[in-house]
């Protein structure tokens, strides 16, 4: 939920003497996420480090999950020039996180996200996030396009992305795991996207990709897991299809939820008719939630994600 509640710490960051309009009133612009157990007095604890830091607030909202007993706060904030480097405001708020056990991060909101694209042979989804990069809709760089195909290296060519071919075998995927994650690791990845990537990752590779990995399912989850969820639409005879971007885990379509889709459809509709349509929802679905990640917006909470749009 957003937060409705200002105290009169907060209120002074309104009342602050910047005028946004003169391009050297405000510096660097960050963000600040935040997870512990619930407790009062953690909003106030960190928005008053926040303004004696000069930091001016854009933007903020929290939730506490009654059921776990946990709190997230994501802030948006601005540095007056001149008040304090974010290492400063970092130094600053380690009493306050050591004080509440708080899980915490700050991220300059001017830093693309590291991300690397892992496709097949599909292109929609993969050809629908390189045109929202184009726009400027996702604050991201991609570091490296990696395929068990060739069939996409001309698409990635021709953006001047650098394409990795890392054909998949029984007998040769665990190496081809371990070069993936050299490649995320020398490429400073923060964040691995499989748009369409026809390959089911290893236990050991989920693990090491937990919360940074996001896959698109075809299906409405938790309905239709596995191949063919189209087909299995069709046999059910469903009036909606969907598609869902979760994050990656051993559990084959069964991770934490981030983003769904959407299409309603009759019984016209064949197993070929559903699956052109779902391309559009599947890329919706995608792009979405790539976005929420690279703006630091989802929060792991169990097997659940907390999101704030």
């Amino acid at each position: 939920m957003k937060l409705s509640l200002i105290t009169a710490q907060q209120q002074s960051y309104q009342s602050m003497s910047i005028d946004k309009n003169q391009p050297d009133a405000v510096g660097t612009s960050f963000i600040l996420r935040a997870s512990c157990v619930a407790a009062r007095g953690i909003v106030a604890a960190v928005t008053s480090v926040l303004f004696e830091k000069g930091c001016y607030l854009n933007e903020m909202s929290q939730f506490d999950d009654r059921e776990s007993g946990r709190f997230f706060m994501r802030a948006h904030a601005q540095v007056q020039v001149g008040a304090s480097t974010l290492d400063e405001i970092r130094e600053a708020l380690i009493p306050v996180a050591e004080r509440f056990g708080i899980d915490w991060s700050i991220h300059n909101a001017d830093t693309p996200v590291k991300v690397l694209l892992m496709v097949s042979k599909f292109d929609h989804c993969f050809d629908d996030l390189l045109y929202r990069h184009h726009k400027g809709e996702l604050p991201m760089e991609i570091t490296a396009v990696v395929s068990n195909h060739r069939d996409l290296r001309p698409m990635a060519e021709r953006e001047g992305l650098r394409f990795i071919y890392l054909p998949v075998t029984k007998e040769n995927k665990r190496e081809q795991e371990v070069r993936l994650m050299e490649i995320v690791e020398e490429t400073g990845t923060e964040l691995v996207v499989l748009a369409r990537y026809m390959q089911i990752l290893s236990d050991n590779l989920c693990k090491q990709l937990r919360g940074r990995a996001i896959n698109i399912h075809h299906s409405f989850l938790p309905g239709f897991k596995g191949a063919k969820p189209y087909h299995q639409a069709y046999e059910r005879g469903v009036k909606l299809i969907g598609a869902t971007a979760h994050y990656v885990t051993a559990d084959l379509d069964e991770g934490p939820i981030i983003e769904q889709a959407v299409q309603v459809v009759d019984h016209s509709y064949s197993p070929d008719a559903l699956v052109a349509v779902g391309r559009d929802t599947e890329t919706i679905a995608l792009s979405k939630a790539v976005k929420l990640h690279v703006e630091h917006r989802v929060f792991l909470d169990g097997n659940k994600t907390v999101v704030f749009k």
